[in-house]
């Protein structure tokens, strides 16, 4: 359910001063563009430090992820954002990060990036996950399951299952940001998640298969029926998305959820 965006002199004058309490007197706020999932997203400026502020409405259900945010921040590789504090005030909920100035990840083909995007995920998949209340990937796909079902995909990883390009910033490395749906799982499916988005930007099925196994041994010794019980699972699921909002990216990306699956049931 998106959510309303507005500009920081919107927000009532009590959640304001909370924020105000952590940062000290904001001289600017710059909203940002991009994402639905916050209804205030903006870089704010002080005497002493620039940071990144969002937030949701406490009533919205939008602010259960945002709390998943702030719960999984202490646990993430170092490269992430670092969490700075996290107020509810004035009917708002909200959430300062440090600010890392960089760009969105280019996924093209030959990208410069791509390399960047590889160590970032493999810095993920190197970090433990947190004994803390996750959703777990086999109860989270469990609706969308096939006839595969959907209990290979069980495991201790910390996913963050969400890996298009806006989510993750390039400076002179790769930082993933936006943690609204970290899960624990098997950890070949954050790649499996990010071989999508590289058929979004211009990749072959085949080609992101080959760039994921030379960059990922989870990837390279996943199961075949465990890859086909997520990629089933992951195709209805983006069709479910598509039918409930029906924006041609989306669609787009039904389409190639399902172009994913015929080429892995067909043998690669």
């Amino acid at each position: 359910m998106p959510v309303t965006r507005i500009h920081w002199d919107d927000l009532p004058l009590a959640a304001r001063a909370a924020v105000e309490q952590h940062t000290g007197s904001i001289l600017s706020a710059e909203t940002t563009v991009g994402g639905v999932n916050s209804g205030i997203a903006v870089i704010v400026r002080t005497a002493h430090s620039v940071l990144f502020v969002k937030g949701v409405p406490a009533d919205h259900p939008q602010v259960r992820t945002q709390q998943r945010e702030a719960e999984i921040n202490p646990y993430l590789p170092a490269a992430c954002p670092r969490l700075l504090w996290h107020v509810r005030e004035g009917g708002w909920d909200l959430i300062g990060y440090e600010r890392i100035v960089g760009r969105h990840a280019n996924y093209s083909p030959g990208s410069p990036d791509l390399p960047l995007v590889a160590r970032a995920l493999s810095e993920l998949q190197n970090t433990p996950c947190p004994d803390i209340e996750l959703k777990r990937a086999e109860d989270r796909w469990s609706g969308y399951a096939g006839p595969a079902g959907v209990e290979q995909l069980t495991g201790d990883a910390l996913l963050h299952t969400d890996l298009a390009p806006h989510n993750l910033l390039i400076t002179t490395r790769g930082h993933l940001i936006d943690w609204a749906w970290p899960t624990r799982g098997a950890a070949w499916i954050d790649p499996a998640v990010l071989i999508l988005r590289l058929m979004e930007a211009g990749h072959s099925a085949p080609s992101a298969d080959a760039w994921a196994r030379d960059q990922f041994p989870t990837w390279a010794t996943a199961a075949d029926a465990s890859v086909v019980a997520f990629s089933e699972a992951n195709a209805r699921t983006w069709d479910e998305i598509a039918r409930n909002d029906p924006q041609v990216w989306k669609k787009n990306m039904s389409h190639l959820a399902h172009d994913w699956l015929n080429y892995w049931q067909s043998g690669r």
